[in-house]
């Protein structure tokens, strides 16, 4: 198949398809769709049972009467016949269905072939792996984006670096720290990742090996990441601990791709905690979650506790916010950022993965293709899109 652009895929049925628009992220999406879709974007919910889906279609269009108009397809993870169709119909795919890492592999193989883009929330770094591997050289072929973390996970986090580097000199070696703050809870989805990918510790290696066996290698230029030790950061005024999630990963990668990162970039991603107590108590947790996460009937009972498509209700989240703040320093100058906004897990992570498909299905953007980030693959333009929503990116200080 050659290589299709932008304007070769105007023709399809569809310019976004939201897939699992019925659990509780998949909703939130929608809403935000339906509020938000400029007039004449082509959309559809989609999802395994016509019924949830014709329900939550009325109960939109009772809300916002534009969304009468938008599409409702179904199609199920287990079903690859019908997520290639579903592929095959739209110019952007954007799914909230996990874990992704057993339910989330037919889709984006259906996407790359298809030449689709395609959107979702993941934070395995295992199933991201494996998806560049599998199917990043086909997406080049097919012209389709694959952007992984398009939520919480990691959009604040690769576009705040971003926007960091912005404030610092071009062509320097640069040093970014990232400090998390949040009042929220994690989406189901997000804990049952979490959960499973305790105990996949010696695969997820292997996964991570296997790629740089097919990455190309840098010339000239090094970006890294590095898990510094819990200290306390008085650039912060908290106790820092030391995150290991998907994001450093995501921004190592963008700042390969992306010249405008120096020469040699390192970036860390911290907790902010401002009690020791409730530092020490949050490792401790932490531990005992990865200890009997290895036992699978301890693991099946954890699963429970929450389970993918259930959430917060609205008074809730509202109650809740996150703020990601930067320490970016190089060529003699250090500036501090941040990037806030409310309930992190699931209001903010709906927008972002909503204006996110708007942005690929409207904007004009850089020529990407495979697998990319939202830094790469977006960038500035989601940038200008989240503020527009509501979501803060500010310099706080610069020295």
């Amino acid at each position: 198949m050659s290589r299709l652009g932008k304007a070769d895929r105007t023709d399809r049925s569809y310019d976004i398809v939201l897939f699992g628009a019925t659990g509780f992220v998949g909703a939130l999406t929608a809403e935000y769709l339906a509020a938000h879709a400029p007039e004449g974007l082509r959309w559809a919910i989609a999802g395994r049972d016509a019924d949830r889906l014709r329900r939550l279609h009325g109960e939109l269009a009772a809300v916002f009467p534009a969304a009468a108009g938008a599409g409702v397809i179904e199609a199920s993870a287990d079903d690859p016949g019908s997520l290639r169709e579903l592929a095959r119909h739209a110019r952007v795919v954007a799914t909230t269905v996990g874990p992704y890492l057993t339910l989330g592999q037919e889709l984006v193989a259906a996407c790359a072939d298809e030449g689709t883009d395609y959107l979702d929330l993941t934070g395995e770094p295992e199933f991201v792996d494996l998806t560049y591997v599998r199917h990043d050289a086909r997406a080049r072929e097919t012209g389709a984006r694959l952007v992984h973390s398009a939520g919480f996970d990691s959009v604040p986090h690769d576009l705040g670096v971003l926007f960091t580097v912005g404030q610092l000199p071009p062509d320097v070696p640069l040093r970014v720290d990232g400090y998390v703050s949040a009042r929220g809870m994690f989406s189901g989805g997000t804990f049952a990742s979490i959960v499973g990918q305790s105990a996949r510790g010696r695969r997820m290696a292997a996964a991570a090996r296997d790629r740089r066996r097919h990455e190309p290698r840098s010339v000239g230029r090094r970006a890294y990441s590095a898990i510094g030790g819990p200290r306390f950061a008085k650039e912060v005024g908290a106790w820092a601990l030391p995150l290991p999630t998907i994001d450093a990963q995501v921004v190592q990668r963008s700042a390969r791709a992306l010249e405008r990162y120096g020469p040699d970039f390192r970036y860390r991603e911290y907790a902010a905690v401002r009690h020791l107590p409730v530092a020490v108590g949050g490792v401790a947790a932490l531990t005992a979650l990865f200890t009997v996460a290895q036992v699978p009937s301890v693991r099946r009972q954890l699963s429970r506790l929450v389970r993918p498509g259930e959430g917060p209700d609205a008074a809730r989240r509202a109650r809740s916010w996150f703020s990601v703040r930067f320490v970016g320093e190089g060529g003699g100058r250090r500036v501090f950022t941040e990037v806030s906004g409310g309930d992190p897990g699931y209001g903010e992570t709906s927008k972002m993965l909503a204006e996110a498909a708007m942005s690929l299905a409207l904007d004009d953007l850089p020529d990407t293709s495979g697998q990319v980030t939202t830094a790469v693959a977006m960038g500035d333009a989601l940038t200008k899109r989240l503020r527009a929503a509501g979501i803060t990116f500010r310099v706080a200080d610069t020295r």
